[in-house]
């Protein structure tokens, strides 16, 4: 069938919206009807060329991996959702490695192979502009399109009585955050943390701490409006890192170090800091995006005393479980994700992305 879709054909290049050729579903695949898209920092990366993307398969490509839509079309072996059903879309996963097996899905030992494969993981793919093939299946969705197909694994049906536009963020960004504080970190009421960068991943931890009872929340970040917005959101305290030492301010505000951190960044130097304004037996989570390589210098006397550095990938979530106790905690006012969000049209994805780059929105999302 006949779609529109936002195009990248070079590294770093702007985002095309051009006439496509998208192929019938599979019999373990779904058409979906994309109502709104995010914007998250993963596209951005992957369209600058910094996942582990195989070359050949990498551009021209369409990403977009936190859509929310209408199922238009479900093939002959799935059984999850029908035609007519709201769905928000996640990532995807084989569902028969060690980790999957083990109820540990976003730590899927073929987590490229199903997202970032530029193709279906057996190499076939999905989108054509003529005779060209365009790369996609990004997280087995690329949603920056007003149709996608996605696999019967990576959609999660969701209420009809919540705005489906807004539903997009849950599947990656909003997921992450708020699943780093409430199935990671897991903080008792009372306890203090500290998020380091509060774009959209960060925001969200924001929101979570708030519904675990922490009690000191500290926003660390570089944005004036950021920060504001934090404070907005529940966030006890708030650091500007371009003015003052974070580690040490975090130190006076606890006395001592906060119980938790989270690094949101992607940025080697701030881990550091996020590690070292702990306190003994603190946990420190690397959620931020960086380039497969990238090291970081931490005091090693630092982290025998007790304190532990923990990746997470997406929030160590199970989609059909996490999404919809966020939008249940939404729906009771507890959870206001949708206040980060500003809307564009599609047709403005690059003043999206440029708006997002800049600090000036924290989560763009596409209405298609």
């Amino acid at each position: 069938m006949e779609i529109k879709a936002a195009v990248v054909f070079e590294p770093s290049g702007k985002f095309s919206i051009e006439e496509l050729e998208l192929s019938d579903p599979n019999e373990d695949e779904l058409l979906v009807r994309i109502v709104g898209a995010g914007i998250c920092h993963t596209d951005l990366v992957a369209r600058d060329m910094h996942l582990p993307i195989p070359p050949e398969r990498a551009l021209p490509s369409v990403f977009g991996h936190e859509g929310a839509g209408v199922v238009e079309k479900v093939g002959a072996r799935v059984t999850k959702v029908q035609p007519g059903d709201h769905v928000a879309l996640s990532w995807d996963c084989c569902g028969a490695c060690p980790s999957c097996r083990s109820g540990n899905d976003p730590y899927c030992h073929n987590f490229f192979l199903h997202n970032f494969n530029g193709a279906r993981p057996d190499g076939t793919t999905t989108l054509r502009k003529g005779d060209q093939v365009i790369y996609g299946n990004f997280f087995s969705q690329s949603s920056f399109a007003n149709f996608a197909l996605a696999n019967e694994r990576n959609v999660v049906k969701v209420s009809k009585d919540v705005p489906l536009e807004i539903l997009g963020p849950l599947g990656c960004g909003v997921q992450t955050g708020a699943g780093a504080v409430m199935n990671m970190l897991q903080p008792r009421p009372g306890a203090s943390i500290a998020v380091f960068g509060v774009g959209p991943v960060g925001m969200s931890a924001v929101l979570a701490a708030v519904v675990c009872g922490c009690t000191t929340i500290i926003a660390v970040d570089i944005i004036p409006d950021r920060l504001k917005k934090a404070k907005e959101f529940g966030a006890t305290h708030t650091i500007n890192a371009g003015e003052v030492n974070p580690v040490e301010a975090i130190q006076d505000i606890t006395g001592g170090g906060a119980d938790f951190t989270l690094e949101c960044v992607g940025n080697p130097q701030v881990l550091r800091q996020a590690v070292d304004a702990l306190p003994r037996c603190g946990v420190c989570g690397l959620l931020g995006v960086v380039p497969p390589g990238t090291e970081v210098s931490l005091d090693m006397d630092l982290i025998m005393n007790g304190r532990t550095v923990r990746g997470v990938i997406e929030g160590d979530a199970i989609p059909d479980l996490f999404i919809p106790k966020l939008i249940e905690l939404y729906s009771q006012g507890r959870f206001p994700f949708d206040g980060m969000i500003t809307f564009y049209p599609f047709e403005e994805i690059n003043q999206a992305v440029e708006d997002m780059e800049e600090g000036r929105v924290i989560k763009p999302v596409l209405k298609l």
